[in-house]
């Protein structure tokens, strides 16, 4: 509780810096450039659907939702733009966010571990609470897939940790996955998310090789549209997320916690340096 007050008053001074370099750039008539958020969930449970109700219409009313695939080439400037994501294609979301979504036309990309389809989650035991969830059957991807409001993307097939994968295994982990979800949906599967949010300096090149157009990892840095960048950072959001936290986060004000995160695997490195000449 205490990390999570930190990171909202952090992120409160984030955003209002933001407000007074917005009035300053108004004020001095320079067009402030377009950006856009990326929101990543995992599970949606009914007993949380009301709250996520109520974060989607708090979305509509302060961005605007799009997909990554097409519409981030655009050169609007000032536009606030959102995404929202879901990782390890759990049935919770079929049921309680979808509806939601569709009710508002927000669309959404979702990614899929194919070798857990129509089961739980394989890489997850207890107590977590996701660990009785269930995976999308094929069948649930492929209806999903013939809306416009959803894209599918890949998880990979087993969940692994990329940054401790072989070339190899990664290689068969990304060209599994796609060719099976492409068999599925009839169409191509450009997207891929990283399971763990893990990867390391390989990982982007074998994703290229594999044939994915765009890679979504879980540094929550924000999107600027008109770069048609490969990587896209996504935040991390939860249903239940207080409404001023989920606000926060929509406007892109948790970003500092990317450069924080830099911060700290470099101090590490530094401290394991030091070590190593000790």
């Amino acid at each position: 509780m205490i990390v999570r007050l930190l990171k909202l008053f952090v992120s409160c001074i984030v955003r209002a810096g933001d407000i007074v370099l917005d009035g300053a750039l108004r004020l001095a008539a320079v067009a402030r450039p377009s950006s856009c958020v990326i929101l990543y969930y995992h599970s949606v449970p009914a007993s949380k659907r009301c709250a996520f109700a109520r974060q989607m219409d708090c979305l509509v009313r302060t961005t605007v939702p799009m997909l990554v695939d097409n519409d981030l080439r655009g050169s609007d400037t000032g536009v606030r733009y959102s995404c929202v994501t879901f990782d390890d294609g759990f049935a919770s979301v079929l049921y309680n966010a979808i509806p939601e979504l569709f009710a508002r036309k927000i669309p959404c990309i979702i990614f899929v571990p194919t070798g857990s389809m129509g089961t739980h989650p394989r890489w997850l035991g207890e107590p977590h609470p996701d660990a009785t969830e269930t995976v999308m059957t094929p069948e649930h991807i492929r209806g999903l897939a013939a809306s416009d409001l959803v894209r599918i993307g890949s998880h990979s097939v087993t969940h692994p940790n990329f940054r401790i994968l072989g070339d190899a295994a990664a290689i068969s982990e990304l060209t599994r996955s796609k060719v099976e979800l492409e068999a599925i949906v009839g169409d191509a599967v450009n997207f891929f998310s990283f399971p763990h949010g893990a990867f390391n300096d390989r990982s982007f090149s074998l994703t290229r090789l594999a044939g994915y157009k765009k890679v979504f990892t879980i540094q929550p840095t924000v999107a600027i549209p008109t770069r048609g960048e490969f990587v896209y950072g996504r935040i991390r959001v939860e249903p239940d997320d207080w409404i001023l936290e989920f606000r926060l986060k929509a406007r892109g004000a948790y970003r500092w916690l990317a450069r924080a995160s830099a911060l700290k695997r470099e101090l590490i490195g530094l401290s394991r340096a030091d070590s190593a000449r000790v």
